[in-house]
C-alpha cells in the first residue's frame, strides 16, 4: 500500500506534535527534534509502512519509537561521555504557556499515572485512536492496552475528584 506521506504529515502534524510532546515528557525542543526525525524516517523510507494499520497509527508508532531511541541515546551518552555525540541541550518551555486551573489539575493528575497509562489515554482521548490502535502504536497487546486504559481512567478520575475537594485548611476558612 502506497501512502502519500507528505499529505499525511501535513494532516496529522498538530496531533503528531502533541504525541511527540507526550513522548518527550513535555519537553518542546526535544519533541520538535523527535517529530522532524520521525518525518525524515517516513520520507526517506527508513520507516517502512506495510499496510497492517492505518497510516496515522503507523505515524504515531514511528514518533514513539523515535522518542524512545533519542531517550536511550541520551542516557547512553551520559554514561559514556565523549564516545557518543551529546544531544543538543533542550529546555522546558512550559513557562510561556498559561494554563487555566482545570488544565493544570489535569496535567498534574496525568503526571501521577504510569507511563503506559498516560500513553494510552493520550492516544485514545487526544488522538482519537481506538484502544486497539493505541496498542499497536505502543507495541503492546490489546489486552494490555485495555488494562492500562481502564486503570488509567480510574486513577485519573480519582485524582481529579481529590483535587477538587477542599483541603482541611481551606474548609476552615
Amino acid at each position: 500500500m502506497s501512502v502519500n506521506w507528505e499529505a499525511e504529515i501535513e494532516r496529522s502534524h498538530e496531533a503528531g506534535f502533541g504525541w511527540a510532546l507526550r513522548c518527550c515528557a513535555g519537553n518542546r525542543a526535544e519533541a520538535d527534534e523527535v517529530l522532524q526525525t520521525a518525518y525524515l524516517k517516513l520520507l526517506d523510507g527508513r520507516a517502512r509502512f506495510s499496510g497492517r494499520s492505518a497510516p496515522r497509527t503507523f505515524l504515531f508508532g514511528v514518533i514513539r519509537r523515535t522518542a524512545l531511541e533519542r531517550h536511550r541515546r541520551s542516557r547512553l551518552a551520559a554514561l559514556l561521555p565523549g564516545r557518543i555525540a551529546e544531544p543538543e541541550p533542550s529546555t522546558r518551555q512550559d513557562d510561556d504557556v498559561v494554563l487555566r486551573e482545570s488544565a493544570a489539575a489535569l496535567l498534574r493528575a496525568m503526571g501521577g499515572l504510569g507511563r503506559r497509562q498516560q500513553e494510552v489515554l493520550h492516544l485514545v482521548f487526544y488522538e482519537d485512536l481506538t484502544v486497539e490502535g493505541a496498542a499497536e502504536v505502543m507495541g503492546v497487546t490489546v489486552g494490555t492496552a485495555r488494562t492500562h486504559y481502564a486503570r488509567g481512567k480510574k486513577r485519573l478520575r480519582e485524582a481529579l475528584e481529590n483535587a477538587s475537594e477542599p483541603t482541611a485548611l481551606e474548609a476552615t476558612r
